[in-house]
């Protein structure tokens, strides 16, 4: 039969694995923030944060350290498995580690031996808040990692100007000669006809690696699962187009100035096109 000195301890151990899991992903996506993204009030908050939480007494870290037994946790070898390492999948696994810890020590919190050394409802709070920071973190290193391949050779396909030709056909030349992002644009056709060029357009793109664009159509961006959305001066402001934009996807707009691209930056667009610096014909 398990002792009541027995069980206290494991209660500790429990708390004291979860508190130590704890501060390890708040500390990591503190990180994130601060050194990937250079976000200052995001920073503080999970500073702050973490220090709340696994602020407690001196007596009972006593108990906490008294009860700690790393070499005879029988978890110490588990691994997950190898899985690949960005940014935006280290913010979704601390998130939930630390999501996952807050709501053991809720639980714990409740627990006789250790009400009065923990507060439920903290954890409770900051596990709430934490899923919105997790959607927020995890948007915005989504879209920084997609905006950093906006970069090489960007190509506009514009249907007016293809001649009769076929639209594949030129995409596929253009693949070939190392385009890294296509965009689609049309000013003419309905939609109804442009949704299968799109579709196919952006299926092709897929296959080989390449960031697909449509211009304008919101919409149609949002049905073809488009990587993003260009717009121009004249259409949807930024910060709308960013609520209806699944979480992931990057919106570019065009700029005709220094100050429509500091406007374009403030508004939270992930890129700016600058153009035209000369009349052309096309």
């Amino acid at each position: 039969m398990t002792s009541p000195e027995s069980t206290s301890i494991q209660m500790f151990r429990i708390i004291d694995a979860n508190l130590n899991r704890l501060g390890e992903g708040l500390r990591i996506l503190e990180d994130l923030v601060r050194l990937v993204l250079n976000d200052d009030s995001l920073t503080r908050e999970l500073k702050t944060m973490r220090h709340a939480l696994l602020e407690t007494d001196f007596p009972f870290q006593l108990q906490l350290l008294k009860a700690r037994d790393s070499e005879g946790d029988v978890g110490v070898n588990m691994e997950a498995g190898d899985k690949e390492r960005k940014p935006y999948t280290l913010a979704i696994a601390n998130s939930r580690r630390a999501q996952e810890s807050l709501r053991v020590l809720e639980e714990m919190s409740k627990v006789p031996d250790t009400r009065l050394s923990l507060d439920s409802d903290r954890f409770k709070h900051a596990r709430f808040r934490l899923y919105s920071i997790e959607r927020e973190l995890v948007s915005r290193l989504t879209r920084r990692e997609k905006a950093e391949k906006v970069a090489g050779l960007y190509v506009i396909i514009d249907t007016q100007f293809l001649k009769g030709r076929n639209l594949m056909e030129i995409a596929r030349q253009i693949i070939g000669n190392g385009a890294s992002v296509i965009q689609l644009r049309d000013k003419m056709m309905s939609k109804r006809e442009l949704l299968p060029m799109a579709q196919q357009l952006r299926d092709l793109c897929s296959e080989n690696g390449i960031m697909f664009i449509v211009n304008d159509h919101l919409d149609l961006a949002i049905a073809v699962d488009a990587d993003g959305l260009h717009l121009g001066q004249e259409d949807l402001p930024t910060e709308i187009a960013r609520k209806l934009m699944p979480l992931d996807k990057i919106i570019g707009r065009s700029t005709h100035s220094v100050e429509e691209a500091a406007a374009a930056q403030a508004e939270g667009a992930d890129y700016v096109v600058i153009g035209s610096m000369f009349p052309t014909h096309s």
